[in-house]
């Protein structure tokens, strides 16, 4: 997995920096009530999307967490006393004090179904009753656009998608918390080229595919025939989906 820590300071400018950014917080933004006054914005990051969820709702208190100490630092300079290092699995919040929780690109990384319930049930601890949730799921199914890549990459090895739309509703649904909406913004400047899929394939970014194995160097020389090595393919179009705690009564 990747070393957040270590990859923060350059972590923007390698996925789509303020461009992409602006497309996700224009999409949570449409699916965050208007009226929430307190919102939790998990594994922020480096706060580039938290900045702009707070500069875009004023009256609104935003908060960030995020588990590596790296990331957090970086979005703590964007949004002063704002930001803490926190475990989206284990909260240091009281029950029922956010209107609104949000979390882009979170679930996928979990180790599998039962951290993503854990990370879900916070979620539903912390928001009061007729919150909202929002976070993007179906991460790994996004990127495949029907490329030329994704023909090579098609006979992969892939493990369970742990963020599956339908297995992140049932979760919600066994906390309380209902299908309230979704939407979708595209991942700007993060078209994977022939040459940079073959360099993720050698660092182990595609899980089931271990650096230096037969299999990966297969793939590795079956996208490095491709033609226009270093053109970016189509971007890809992340998913959102919000869920609403039912309300008292």
């Amino acid at each position: 997995m990747l070393d957040y820590d270590k990859e923060a300071h350059v972590y923007d400018e390698k996925r789509g920096g303020e461009a992409r950014a602006a497309a996700a917080a224009r999409a949570l933004l449409g699916l965050v009530p208007n009226d929430a006054r307190r919102l939790l914005d998990m594994a922020c990051g480096t706060g580039i999307v938290t900045r702009r969820l707070a500069a875009a709702r004023p009256a609104t208190r935003v908060t960030g967490t995020d588990l590596a100490p790296g990331m957090a630092r970086k979005a703590a300079g964007r949004l002063p006393g704002a930001v803490l290092v926190a475990d989206s699995r284990q909260l240091p919040f009281p029950d029922g004090i956010f209107d609104a929780v949000t979390s882009v690109w979170l679930l996928h990384l979990l180790g599998g179904p039962d951290d993503v319930r854990r990370v879900v049930a916070e979620c539903a601890r912390v928001l009061r009753p007729g919150g909202v949730y929002v976070t993007t799921v179906d991460k790994s199914a996004a990127h495949d656009v029907g490329s030329d890549i994704d023909a090579v990459l098609a006979s992969r090895p892939r493990r369970p998608a742990v963020d599956d739309a339908g297995t992140v509703e049932a979760i919600a649904a066994g906390q309380g918390l209902r299908p309230a909406g979704r939407s979708g913004f595209p991942g700007r400047g993060q078209g994977r080229s022939p040459r940079s899929t073959v360099a993720d394939l050698r660092r182990g970014w595609f899980t089931q595919l271990p650096p230096g194995e037969p299999l990966t160097e297969y793939f590795a020389g079956r996208l490095a025939a491709l033609p226009d090595q270093e053109r970016p393919r189509p971007d890809p179009e992340f998913t959102l989906r919000a869920f609403r705690k039912a309300p008292v009564g």
